[in-house]
């Protein structure tokens, strides 16, 4: 008697991850970043030309004092440049790269939450505050000294490039040298006398807890995006086939002498 052979069983799908894209810890920290620099926001606003920090912020500029020369002058303003208008090739650089990768999602990701981040939470409280800047600075600002946004875009930045970028087995050293280049930004802007120091600890809070909640908020959609391309990068499987069935050979009864 023959059997047939059991049918294959069902392929089963393959977790893609978007369920779990969110994670508190993300949350938690931008929101707890964005209070850090919307706080300081309210103690500046009753009295901008002497909040009560003001002590401090005028200890750490004396520090900041000459001579403004040599390689601190050309890292500043390096840094200057890279927070300034011309600055705008990086974030554009890496939004044309992965327009050409074909990343909608990042792509839009990655344009949307630097204006915002940058025109609504950074000017936000700059209009909100309106402090005013320390005399005589080394470089061309405008108005506003709270919170700094070179610093904030830089802080941005740092976020989005780890998030859309940086593989998850690499973020730790990613963090740690974003962390690095936002306190040289922050340096730079009260050696160049355009921040208080409050301003630039306010605009690295801004910056990153924006990137990190926006991040929270629309990771399903880039963790869906990236599900996606793994499955298109990964080769076609051959159709099975069926192996071959040995044919029935009919029983004969036992001769009888």
């Amino acid at each position: 008697m023959s059997t047939q052979p059991a049918p294959p069983p069902p392929p089963t799908a393959r977790p893609t991850g978007t369920a779990s894209a969110r994670r508190p810890g993300v949350l938690a920290a931008g929101l707890l970043l964005l209070t850090l620099a919307t706080l300081p926001a309210f103690a500046v606003r009753p009295d901008p030309a002497d909040p009560p920090f003001q002590a401090l912020d005028d200890r750490w500029l004396t520090w900041m004092g000459g001579p403004h020369d040599g390689p601190y002058a050309v890292l500043a303003a390096a840094l200057n440049w890279f927070g300034g208008p011309l600055g705008i090739v990086v974030p554009l650089g890496l939004l044309f790269f992965l327009l050409l990768r074909r990343r909608w999602v990042s792509a839009g990701f990655l344009l949307g939450v630097y204006l915002a981040g940058n025109l609504l939470v950074v000017q936000g409280l700059k209009h909100l505050v309106d402090r005013p800047r320390p005399e005589n600075p080394l470089v061309r600002v405008d108005h506003g000294s709270f919170p700094s946004g070179h610093v904030a875009g830089a802080a941005l930045l740092v976020v989005l490039v780890g998030a859309l970028l940086v593989p998850a087995a690499r973020r730790r050293t990613w963090w740690l040298g974003g962390a690095v280049f936002t306190l040289a930004m922050m340096w730079s802007r009260t050696w160049l006398h355009a921040h208080w120091l409050t301003d630039t600890a306010a605009g690295a809070a801004a910056g990153a807890g924006a990137g990190l909640v926006a991040w929270w908020l629309c990771a399903p959609a880039l963790a869906a995006e990236a599900a996606g391309r793994r499955r298109g990068a990964e080769p076609a499987a051959a159709p099975a086939v069926d192996a071959p069935v040995a044919p029935e050979v009919p029983e004969t009864a036992p001769a009888v002498a």
